[in-house]
């Protein structure tokens, strides 16, 4: 395992069904070259100590381990995002919801609040595309926060407010024109928890009850207290979840309550408009 051909040849027996993918982005990261560059010189050789780091970390990868932990970064809007074990991997599904709020008719000054925001994805994201957004990003944990404020000073310095928040507690009192949140929604004892990347994700991020819908249907319920006259609501959840949050909305004062699907025809972000009687 000298060259770059070889050493991509050697992650062939990664987990998953995207090894050569994986190989190539640990690779990429060892040797802090693109993966084009990578199929553009397959003859290159490696120094024995890139060499070294590349198979720590393959022998990691074959754990389980997921490859944005290790690299420490995943995109997510285009953008390169820092990720920690603090934080869950960003996933192109929430992406959705980020679409949807810029579509939303807000106003150029909207006060918006990501609740409990990670790697802070959503709240940088959105940031990147409304520069005059009012955009506050809230987590309960201090490690995830440090990660989000990372983000944020990579991407789009003093736009975006960060605030260490068990959800609306550091905020009482105050109004926004949108909240959005990618809360836990998965069952406590989910087999999911045991597959894949999310053995290794916070659970603390994942997990909500019984039924995954206890922080789902709490922010429906305490939602209403930190909107302006017609805020909106936007919350991702589980494919098989829409049905209740939808109703926890109406039930609570939302109209124009809607979901929309993935790209695989699942249900997969749902939010509703409030207005104060």
């Amino acid at each position: 395992m000298r060259t770059v051909e070889a050493c991509l040849r050697a992650g062939d027996d990664l987990p998953g069904d995207s090894a050569r993918r994986d190989a190539e982005i640990l690779l990429g990261h060892v040797v802090n070259k693109r993966r084009s560059w990578l199929y553009t010189w397959p003859e290159a050789p490696l120094t024995p100590q890139q060499i070294q780091e590349y198979a720590a970390l393959l022998g990691r990868r074959r754990t389980g381990v997921p490859v944005a932990y290790l690299t420490g970064e995943r995109e997510f809007w285009s953008l390169p995002f820092q990720v920690t074990e603090a934080t869950l991997i960003p996933r192109p599904e929430t992406e959705m919801l980020v679409e949807w709020a810029l579509a939303l008719p807000l106003s150029a000054n909207a006060r918006v609040l990501d609740l409990g925001t990670g790697s802070g994805a959503i709240a940088v994201a959105l940031a990147s595309e409304r520069s005059t957004w009012q955009i506050t990003a809230l987590d309960a944990s201090a490690a995830a926060l440090a990660v989000a404020e990372a983000n944020i000073e990579r991407h789009c310095t003093g736009r975006v407010r960060s605030v260490q928040s068990d959800w609306f507690a550091a905020v009482a009192g105050e109004h926004y024109a949108l909240l959005v949140s990618n809360p836990p929604y998965v069952e406590s004892d989910s087999p999911w928890l045991a597959r894949g990347d999310v053995r290794f994700e916070p659970s603390a991020a994942l997990t909500s009850g019984a039924q995954g819908l206890d922080d789902l249907l709490w922010l429906c319920a305490a939602a209403p207290q930190h909107l302006t006259a017609g805020g909106w609501l936007l919350l991702e959840h589980g494919h098989q979840q829409g049905a209740a949050v939808r109703a926890a909305l109406q039930e609570n004062g939302f109209s124009g309550v809607e979901t929309r699907c993935d790209l695989a025809g699942l249900e997969r972000v749902t939010g509703g408009c409030w207005c104060a009687d």
